[in-house]
């Protein structure tokens, strides 16, 4: 008992050191924490070319990193040459994934925060839309000091339509990322098991059915044991129901058919999927600890030591997950369901959009700083450099007008070093789909090798269900729904597959959704929907 209070006696205390050390640390260039809305310009500012301020500024930045990144991401250059020919200094704050939980909690709940927030990851749709006051809505900003952003969201309008807060304000700002796939994942098989068992790439359902089948049976990684598993993932992925036209990029059990939104856990189509799932469970087919193991024991699985035993499953990129059998896996064309139809998750724009990358708080003193700032971000050369690394450290400019991404260091991986010479996937970007031409990317690693075998797939690529954004009364309600909901459908789900039953439990299935309120979650959800769609 005396060590249980001693250690929440000692986490409060904790808590009260962090407390004081944001409100100190973070506290914005106007000296702290203030709701208006209303800049207090410097008359140094310039509202058209450089440098932004004659007499130097410093705007105070936050910025997670994951784990123990660090900030070496300072050094690239484009960034030091933004510093010195805007007059804007950056007094950088790194906060690790690890710690940013907690320190988000004590920050919001004190109302001190720095002048700008950099990277979708720091801030959600909900913490914002909660905390409006700390906020400065951004369309003025853009119209009068960012005509780079403006550019971008009239050759593209999806910018704005994820930008797009329930109020029809914009409080945080979008990014377009180059040189992205249309496919999410894509179906991996080993291939060198096919070419030891001599069988052909599966097309459809039937042909799965059967090469899983002969995995299971003809010893393919040939150590005399059956050991191998033909499909394993943690829980029964949504990837494996594409074929039955169940695409889902963001887990949550919608899909658009026909221009409209869907639930698809009360399909035809998914029910039939679950059918085929449970037909190669009974087999042997699909690994019978699916349901109980957990992500780490699914990669040892994925990277057993002595031989390779998983057949089949659906990812990113070959290299992804497979340790050192990755030269062993390939990405293979969709499976066609039993329509005849391939069907592929993703996004036909592109997976390049997303919001929240940077906000400017009204704890900011000069927001129109803070904005023409931003507004660099938004270039087809800055955004290169901020998602891999400064030309002339990572990216080469070439006489002819293209780019070429150079090799890394030996001993590190592309993507690695990337995240150390870059923002990487967070904060402001926009490289025009045009200017993506120019961009030469190395087709057997990395970026470079998604965007090849992208091509299998891209054509088969299904309009997802949109990120649409919540009001905060939304927010408030979906939790309570979403609960209980998607529990009941996840043990609905391994039961069916492990023990089979769906056509006698399916009614009272759809009534017990229906009656905890699956048309409540319908109507905020198609709100959302709509409200996104009718954005201009």
């Amino acid at each position: 008992m005396y060590k249980q209070a001693g250690k929440r006696s000692a986490k409060r205390w904790i808590s009260l050191v962090l407390a004081t050390a944001l409100a100190f640390g973070l506290a914005g260039c106007s000296g702290g924490n203030s709701s208006s809305s209303e800049p207090s310009k410097t008359s140094d500012f310039n509202k058209e070319g450089m440098p932004i301020v004659n007499k130097p500024v410093t705007l105070k930045v936050l910025t997670m990193r994951w784990g123990n990144m660090g900030d070496s991401f300072k050094q690239n250059q484009w960034l030091k040459d933004l510093e010195k020919n805007t007059n804007v200094k950056i007094d950088w704050q790194v906060v690790s994934s690890n710690d940013w939980g907690e320190q988000k909690s004590i920050m919001l709940a004190s109302g001190t925060l720095p002048d700008i927030i950099l990277g979708d990851q720091t801030f959600s749709d909900s913490d914002i839309v909660n905390n409006l006051s700390y906020f400065r809505p951004l369309d003025d900003y853009i119209d009068q000091y960012m005509p780079n952003l403006k550019a971008a969201m009239a050759e593209t309008p999806e910018l704005k339509k994820i930008s797009t807060f329930p109020d029809g304000k914009i409080y945080s700002l979008p990014t377009r990322l180059p040189s992205r796939p249309k496919t999410k994942n894509q179906p991996v098989i080993n291939k060198a098991w096919l070419d030891k068992l001599g069988l052909k790439v599966p097309e459809n359902v039937d042909d799965l059915y059967n090469v899983l089948k002969a995995f299971k049976e003809k010893d393919p990684n040939g150590n005399g044991k059956k050991d191998e598993i033909p499909y394993t993932e943690t829980g029964l992925s949504p990837d494996f129901l594409n074929p039955f036209g169940i695409t889902d990029i963001n887990a949550n059990s919608m899909l658009v058919k026909d221009g409209k939104p869907e639930y698809y856990p009360i399909s035809e189509e998914y029910k039939e999927g679950l059918k085929y799932a449970n037909k190669l469970y009974a087999e042997g087919l699909i690994d019978k600890e699916l349901f109980t193991q957990d992500g780490t024991m699914t990669s040892a699985k994925q990277q057993n030591a002595d031989a390779p035993i998983v057949g089949f499953t659906n990812q990113w990129t070959p290299d992804a997950v497979f340790g050192k059998w990755s030269s062993q896996y390939a990405t293979i064309p969709p499976i066609a369901g039993p329509d005849g139809k391939r069907y592929n998750p993703g996004d036909p724009n592109g997976m390049s959009f997303n919001r929240n990358e940077l906000l400017i708080t009204t704890s900011c003193k000069y927001p129109e700083v803070a904005a023409r700032w931003a507004d660099q971000f938004y270039t087809n050369e800055a955004s290169i450099q901020n998602f891999w690394g400064a030309i002339g450290t990572v990216i080469k400019k070439n006489d002819n007008g293209t780019y070429t991404l150079m090799d890394p260091p030996s001993g590190t991986s592309a993507d690695a070093w990337y995240w150390d010479q870059s923002l990487r996937d967070f904060g402001p970007k926009y490289v025009s789909p045009s200017f993506e031409k120019s961009i030469v990317l190395n087709p057997k690693a990395g970026d470079g090798l998604k965007l090849e075998i992208d091509k299998m797939g891209s054509e088969y690529v299904t309009t997802p269900f949109p990120n649409v954004m919540y009001t905060a009364e939304e927010f408030q309600e979906l939790p309570t729904l979403t609960t209980d909901i998607d529990s009941y459908i996840s043990s609905m789900r391994a039961k069916w597959v492990t023990k089979g039953g769906i056509d006698k439990d399916w009614d009272a299935y759809v009534k017990k959704l229906n009656d905890m309120g699956l048309d409540k979650l319908m109507k905020i959800r198609t709100d959302a929907y709509n409200r996104y769609m009718s954005v201009k």
